[in-house]
């Protein structure tokens, strides 16, 4: 067969979607949670080595493509351009995720849409969160080790940018480092391309267990929560991002959400944003966006863009409230608003960040932080969503940076 004829690998990898969900149903059906286990014990581990074959290339990946960006654009004031665009797209997109999901949730909750669950004896411990001024201090390393080893992902992107400062500030005394930094980005970048070969497979076994697990019980519970959710999450990808991409990325809607399949595919399945980063680079270099801006752009969104997580937040938060008896005011919702959208970057590298996230909204309107407890129990739902509108809009930034900067190179 020649290389024209090959079917796409994003037919592959919806093969494996479709597989995975299929098997997870049957599995389902076995008496005695013995589907569950079977899914968990022998399917759910060929899944975590794929996802743990992606974590292990994305740090080699984030550390050289930065660095090796920052070095082809030979001006630092190139990097402080893209830079403040990127953050600027990045909160706007964000706040006006979190008033569409307070929309969509506040309709919902006028129509009665939303089940009134049992709210005594709820317990829920948030993960410690960091105040805002610990987490700018914890951007810096105090060593060039440690943040590669756990890889922490704010502190990998600060050293990358000041490697590539360096080299560009060492000038003819940094070409043999701008050369190792190139070469080493080559090589992760073919191990990427290795690894990605193999996500029809690592989809499937990813998708299997959520599906064996999440029966209809608690979904058919909460269904009406999750389908506003989701439907959040649709609207905004299909309004933001169409848009932007249209008026300013210079890419057709319909080109980038076809381009964007392998990526949202993986997003969906896996739920990581940081274990899709490889996909989504691929992806956005194929629908023309410069690989320096893509390098710079997408580590930064993957670790601090949250627009799905910020739709979740909204709806979640209305959705407990109503459960309390309690009602929103405008003040609150202006609350949520910023509070969601400052703990996007506030949070950025905490484990569990979604929940972090919610706890900080819940406390900042005076909602119980264990009404947590009501959704915890199908996050993962959400959050595969919730990732999948992540990552788009970490490329839909990418391609509107790039060709913002190409437009200004141009000008000059």
């Amino acid at each position: 067969m020649s290389k024209q004829n090959k079917l796409p690998l994003a037919f592959w990898i919806f093969i494996g979607l479709l597989v995975g969900i299929v098997a997870g149903l049957g599995l389902m059906l076995l008496p005695n949670q013995s589907g569950v286990s079977i899914a968990k014990s022998y399917i759910q581990p060929f899944g975590t080595i794929f996802l743990n074959l992606l974590k292990f290339v994305v740090v080699p990946i984030v550390l050289f493509s930065i660095a090796a960006g920052v070095v082809s654009m030979k001006d630092i004031g190139k990097v402080g351009s893209i830079g403040a665009k990127t953050i600027v797209y990045y909160i706007c997109t964000t706040a006006f995720a979190i008033v569409l999901a307070l929309i969509l949730a506040t309709i919902a909750k006028s129509l009665h849409l939303f089940p009134a669950l049992q709210t005594t004896g709820l317990e829920y411990t948030p993960p410690e969160g960091q105040s805002l001024m610990d987490t700018i201090v914890g951007i810096f390393p105090s060593n060039a080790i440690q943040p590669l080893a756990n890889a922490t992902m704010l502190q990998v992107i600060v050293i990358s940018i000041f490697l590539g400062f360096g080299v560009l500030l060492a000038g003819e005394q940094g070409i043999l480092a701008a050369q190792t930094i190139e070469s080493f980005n080559e090589v992760f970048t073919k191990i990427m391309d290795l690894i990605i070969r193999l996500s029809p497979v690592g989809v499937a076994c990813l998708i299997c267990p959520v599906i064996a697990e999440n029966g209809p019980s608690i979904l058919s519970q909460l269904a009406l929560v999750l389908l506003t959710a989701y439907i959040g999450y649709i609207v905004h990808a299909l309004l933001v991002y169409s848009t932007t991409v249209g008026a300013l990325g210079g890419v057709s809607p319909a080109k980038f959400f076809t381009g964007m399949a392998p990526a949202m595919m993986m997003a969906f399945s896996s739920a990581s944003s940081v274990g899709t980063l490889p996909f989504n680079m691929e992806c956005v270099e194929k629908l023309g966006a410069k690989r320096d801006v893509a390098s710079f752009v997408l580590p930064l969104g993957a670790t601090i863009n949250m627009d799905g997580t910020a739709i979740y937040q909204g709806v979640c938060a209305v959705f407990i409230a109503s459960c309390y008896g309690v009602s929103l005011t405008l003040g609150d919702m202006v609350t949520i608003v910023l509070t969601a959208t400052l703990a996007s970057i506030g949070t950025a590298g905490v484990p569990g960040a979604g929940m972090v996230m919610l706890a900080m909204v819940l406390q900042s309107v005076g909602l119980p932080v264990e009404g947590i407890a009501l959704v915890a129990g199908i996050d993962r739902i959400f959050d595969m969503g919730r990732t999948t509108v992540n990552i788009t809009g970490d490329a839909a930034c990418a391609l509107v940076v790039s060709n913002l900067e190409s437009k200004r190179e141009s000008r000059k």
